[in-house]
């Protein structure tokens, strides 16, 4: 899975051949074929990776951020947008090509739809302890955590396949001030 993150973030997962997976990950093809039915069947488990690999780093940030509702908000962001210890951009890369095979491919969209599934979930949580936190309405927390959801990905999307038309490194922070901005836009609770 790793010689197909490699591949994936040079190639793409369609140019993406098992003698280059193999080749990446230092094993022959036919290996890989013994232990995978297809080349699907390797980007499946790379999902599986990848979900893995977020939520250690989320883990990682979560502690740093302690008990502020804020930090743990921006914990969930951080893990997918900033750089720095336990970022990789070829997992960005990853993301975008899996979602883009996942419009083509019924179980990779399974799996793709299950990974956003989850960190929808995450986002939407950790923006309702942030509205209680600053006694706000929750009751469009599935619109908030969508928008930031979808920031995440637009941010991926521009950074894999139009990097010049954004700055290096505007992603995370800018992420921050767009939440902040639509918790500022909740009304106060009675």
């Amino acid at each position: 899975m790793q010689g197909l993150l490699s591949v994936m973030a040079e190639r793409g997962y369609e140019r993406a051949s098992i003698a280059q997976i193999g080749k990446a990950a230092g094993l022959s093809p036919g290996l890989i074929h013994y232990h995978f039915d297809s080349k699907e069947a390797i980007l499946l488990g790379l999902v599986e990776v990848l979900v893995t690999g977020l939520r250690e780093r989320l883990d990682d940030l979560t502690q740093r951020a302690g008990d502020d509702a804020w930090e743990r908000l921006f914990a969930v962001t951080d893990a997918f947008l900033a750089t720095g210890r336990g970022s990789d951009p070829r997992a960005t890369t990853a993301w975008v090509v899996i979602g883009a095979e996942a419009v083509r491919l019924p179980e990779v969209r399974k799996a793709y739809a299950a990974a956003t599934a989850e960190h929808e979930a995450l986002i939407r949580s950790r923006l309702v302890d942030v509205l209680r936190a600053e006694g706000r309405a929750t009751r469009k927390v599935r619109k908030l955590s969508a928008a930031v959801l979808a920031y995440v990905a637009g941010a991926f999307q521009l950074s894999v396949a139009a990097p010049d038309t954004i700055p290096r490194g505007f992603a995370a922070p800018t992420a921050r001030d767009f939440i902040r901005g639509l918790v500022e836009r909740e009304a106060r609770r009675d």
